[in-house]
């Protein structure tokens, strides 16, 4: 049996490196938006109404449910939130 290491955890769960990228991406949205959302001290009704999205899709962000969001959403809900995002890239 040979070991394996992986730079993330992405890395481990994806098959290629484009969609290890496309999961930290959206992991890193996500992970600024729930941040935003706490420093605002809304509950989540209120960050729904913010975000243009149902309570429940905002449950979904906030438990870091990855698979529900795709990149396109999480800018929408950013923008929503009067954010811009901006993309940096760096040598894998």
């Amino acid at each position: 049996m040979t070991e394996q290491t992986f730079t993330s955890v992405f890395d481990a769960i994806t098959d290629t490196p484009a969609q290890s990228a496309n999961l930290q991406a959206r992991a890193e949205l996500m992970r600024q938006i729930a941040t935003i959302i706490q420093a605002n001290g809304w509950t989540q009704t209120e960050a729904a109404n913010h975000c243009s999205i149902t309570q429940p899709r905002l449950n979904d962000l906030v438990k870091g449910k990855i698979s529900k969001f795709s990149l396109d959403a999480l800018l929408n809900i950013a923008a929503s939130l009067g954010l811009r995002v901006h993309i940096t890239l760096d040598a894998a």
